[in-house]
């Protein structure tokens, strides 16, 4: 459903936020190795996130990247699907069609239509702070385990 982009971006931003949470800023390095991505993949994320005003920048001794406490609270994951895949996700054909609409609906449409519903609603309501506190207390995890 999500970009490949999309899909860094929301690990890049829930890896930083849990780090920030403990007042550590972490290098492009550190998330891209976190998140599994190529670091020049990962630095052209991270810029958009940072233009975003959803991840801070801080360069030089001691730099890197990190959120506000008042961010994490106020940030929503809708603002970083957004600001990386924009709304298509919202609006476009369940199955890739050019021309899907309630007059010339797909064989998914009104099915798929709930589906973006639900997924925008739970986009709206979870913060940033939600995801972070999830993996902190090991509810959650960013990384798939390595079962060889």
């Amino acid at each position: 459903m999500f970009s490949k982009a999309c899909e860094y971006g929301i690990r890049a931003s829930i890896f930083i936020a849990t780090k920030s949470s403990k007042g550590i800023r972490v290098g492009i390095k550190d998330v891209a190795k976190e998140i599994d991505s190529p670091e020049p993949f990962t630095a052209k994320i991270m810029q958009i996130l940072t233009k975003n005003g959803i991840i801070h920048s801080a360069k030089g001794v001691g730099g890197g990247f990190e959120v506000s406490a008042e961010a994490l609270k106020s940030i929503k994951l809708i603002q970083i699907v957004d600001a990386i895949d924009g709304d298509k996700i919202y609006s476009g054909c369940g199955i890739g069609l050019k021309e899907c609409s309630e007059d010339h609906p797909c064989p998914v449409h009104f099915e798929f239509k709930k589906i973006r519903g639900l997924l925008h609603e739970m986009l709206t309501k979870t913060t940033l702070e939600q995801l972070a506190s999830g993996v902190k207390n090991g509810d959650f995890f960013l990384k798939t385990l390595n079962l060889d």
